[in-house]
């Protein structure tokens, strides 16, 4: 196929993606349609029964390491807010962090490579992973025996932060590891006019989410980044009935394994503690996500490299304590994970966010070369 020709498919097929957004584990269409472009493409589809998602592979005839690149394929409840000619179809739904990019960069990488097999080293496996939202969409993948002969492990993510095609890549931790926590205060229910008849829950529960931010600025590192946001706070149902339950949600972001332990100790210890004191309980559900992300060095190096070689910018990428389940492939394999330069604009999340289709064939060349020479 001619470049120019493959340009404009992913253009095509990116734009496709954008408008026909679904949430995580209901990327059935989109699935649909990865795999008909790709067996068009005369790519070959692993016989995976994934419900959602799909491995393709690309069998070099020369020897060398088995690879992945994952590609993750979900989208967000978000209202797009672009004027784009071919934005959002579905009410409340958006590709608002870049993964029709993915999509489209992944699919590229695989027409390239398969286009290339006589010189290809090892096989790839093209991950289309479902639901990375949920930051476990990739444990979907381990279910099976994809990654078991897998050596090395690529992942990327779009970038509003550089300009389109700048390669954004760092040695070491670039997300953190996310863990989300359910703190359930239990009162005794009163009148609200006789609060001396029972235990107030929502107190005990202001009292909580004050001490827990002693975990950042007393217990942890100074040097290492974390943080502890309370982002949900349930309570009551109406104006003069003091609850007997209060419930609390939110999120833990570390990037050292020791302070994540710590701040489960310390969370536990402080709402528990803190609800006793008032006379009150605490029952606390700690739910683990992803690991932080860990780029490895000599990957990493090779990811800058390749990037020069192709006279690409290249900038040194940030830490997040975003994360991504990403992370999970890492912990029994090497893997790097770069940002790609979607053009300058609205983070991602926001309904504002866009990636300039321009830099959609740079993205795809980019990665097919960085695993055809690796």
């Amino acid at each position: 196929m001619k470049m120019e020709d493959l340009e404009r498919q992913l253009q095509t097929a990116f734009y496709w993606f954008h408008s026909h957004p679904e949430l995580s584990y209901k990327e059935y269409a989109t699935t649909e349609k990865i795999r008909e472009i790709l067996v068009e493409a005369g790519v070959e589809i692993l016989p995976y029964n994934l419900d959602t998602g799909l491995v393709a592979i690309v069998r070099g005839e020369k020897d060398g390491a088995v690879q992945a690149l994952r590609c993750d394929i979900d989208a967000l409840p978000i209202d797009e807010g672009t004027d784009l000619d071919y934005k959002s179809k579905t009410s409340g739904v958006m590709h608002a962090c870049g993964h029709d990019m993915h999509i489209t960069a992944g699919i590229g990488c695989a027409i390239l490579l398969n286009e290339n097999k006589a010189d290809l080293k090892g096989s790839v496996k093209i991950i289309f992973q479902p639901a990375e939202e949920t930051s476990l969409g990739a444990l979907k993948i381990l279910e099976t025996d994809v990654m078991n002969d897998v050596e090395r492990v690529w992942g990327f993510h779009a970038d509003p932060t550089n300009a389109a095609g700048t390669i954004a890549i760092r040695e070491g931790y670039v997300t953190a590891a996310v863990d989300r926590f359910v703190i359930t205060v239990k009162g005794i229910g009163c009148h609200g006019a006789h609060p001396d008849d029972g235990i107030d829950s929502i107190p005990v529960s202001a009292a909580i989410i004050q001490a827990l931010q002693s975990i950042v600025s007393r217990n942890v590192n100074a040097f290492h980044p974390s943080l502890i946001s309370v982002t949900k706070v349930s309570a009551g149902t109406t104006w003069n009935v003091i609850p007997d339950k209060a419930v609390m949600e939110g999120t833990v972001r570390t990037m050292e394994r020791d302070d994540r332990i710590l701040y489960e100790k310390r969370l536990r210890e402080i709402a528990t503690l803190t609800a006793k004191a008032y006379g009150a309980e605490a029952d606390i559900e700690w739910i683990a996500g992803p690991p932080a992300t860990l780029n490895d060095k000599a990957m990493a190096e090779y990811c800058e490299k390749e990037a020069v070689k192709m006279n690409l910018p290249v900038a040194v990428e940030e830490s997040s304590l975003g994360g991504d389940d990403f992370a999970f492939y890492e912990e029994k394999i090497p893997g790097c994970y770069v940002k790609i330069g979607t053009g300058i604009g609205h983070p991602i999340h926001h309904p504002e966010f866009e990636v300039k289709p321009e830099m959609l064939f740079p993205a795809a060349k980019f990665l097919a070369n960085l695993i055809m020479n690796c």
